[in-house]
């Protein structure tokens, strides 16, 4: 199963995004999502599995929860936005989400890629909408397969915009 990992979109969906999320059998959205024609446009993609972050108005709030606790393909994951721990480090988020396998944050804008205890994936998509901290908008995709760990990686959608 592949994943299409993304966050931060303040209500900016670039083209970009449906050119690496193509081939997706699911998409897990981080919060920050700006509006819901963001939610809809990706469901036409693939099923979203999405969390609100501390900018999304009521009208996202109302669409989906603040942390989601999903199971894919025998893999527990959390989705978070990551503001409930401050500002989000992966140490922070395995205390707060133990049981977690895999989890997937956003807020800070910023790609990561890591594993903590040996075993549990933490992945930060970074931005996808508009740039922030010099940093190129991104996203992520990770594979699942039965027996293996989950293997993923980090995609920049464009160089940095002027």
């Amino acid at each position: 199963m592949r994943l299409g990992i993304i966050s931060d979109t303040h209500d900016l969906l670039r083209p970009e995004v449906f050119e690496v999320f193509k081939e997706v059998d699911h998409i897990l959205h981080a919060g920050d999502i700006g509006g819901p024609d963001i939610l809809t446009a990706l469901e036409a993609i693939a099923p979203v599995t999405a969390v609100w972050g501390n900018t999304d108005g009521f009208d996202i709030r109302a669409k989906v929860p603040e942390i989601a606790r999903v199971r894919i393909e025998g893999t527990d994951f959390v989705v978070v936005h990551g503001h409930q721990v401050g500002s989000p480090t992966p140490e922070k988020l395995y205390e707060r989400f133990p049981e977690a396998e895999v989890i997937i944050y956003g807020h800070t804008h910023r790609p990561l890629l890591t594993t903590i205890d040996l075993v549990v994936t933490v992945m930060n998509p970074g931005g996808a909408g508009p740039q922030r901290f010099d940093l190129p908008p991104s996203v992520g995709i990770m594979e699942l397969e039965a027996g293996i760990p989950p293997r993923a990686r980090l995609v920049p959608l464009t160089e940095l915009d002027d």
